[in-house]
């Protein structure tokens, strides 16, 4: 079955353009053309489209996804989706920890009632300073 360019992006939940762009990308395989020059995709595209916006929204990238899909396809030697899962869910629970951290500090704020940014920053209102909340998630990031 042959789909247009946008019955395509419709069915996955996308645009024409960032249609356009996995193609740009290599994401996508080139599709076929219609004797009136139409882009023509097969049922595939929209899987291949489906799959691409469900590993974004589990965090990963373009890059990560271009080569799952190339180590998928062609089976060569690159790390897989186990691999890259475990990856993945080490990050979120980096983030996580932060993210509880985080939340910690601003009920702390609210509970101490800081009302200055500044002052809370420097001074005895806030239970944790802004200044080591920064420093401690700047090292974590890798500025260690």
């Amino acid at each position: 079955m042959s789909l247009r360019a946008g019955e395509v992006a419709e069915a996955a939940g996308v645009n024409r353009e960032t249609l356009r762009y996995y193609e740009r990308r290599g994401l996508l395989e080139q599709p076929d053309r219609s004797p009136g020059g139409h882009r023509l995709y097969d049922d595939q595209a929209v899987t291949t489209l489906r799959v691409i916006k469900s590993a974004q929204r589990l965090g990963f990238t373009l890059e990560e996804v271009a080569d799952l899909l190339e180590v998928g396809l062609h089976r060569r030697g690159g790390k897989g989706l186990q691999v890259r899962a475990r990856e993945k869910l080490r990050e979120v629970d980096a983030r996580l920890a932060d993210l509880t951290m985080i939340r910690a500090t601003l009920v702390a704020a609210i509970d101490a009632g800081c009302d200055d940014l500044h002052e809370c920053s420097t001074g005895d209102c806030c239970p944790i300073g802004f200044v080591e909340i920064t420093t401690h998630l700047h090292m974590d990031a890798g500025g260690r």
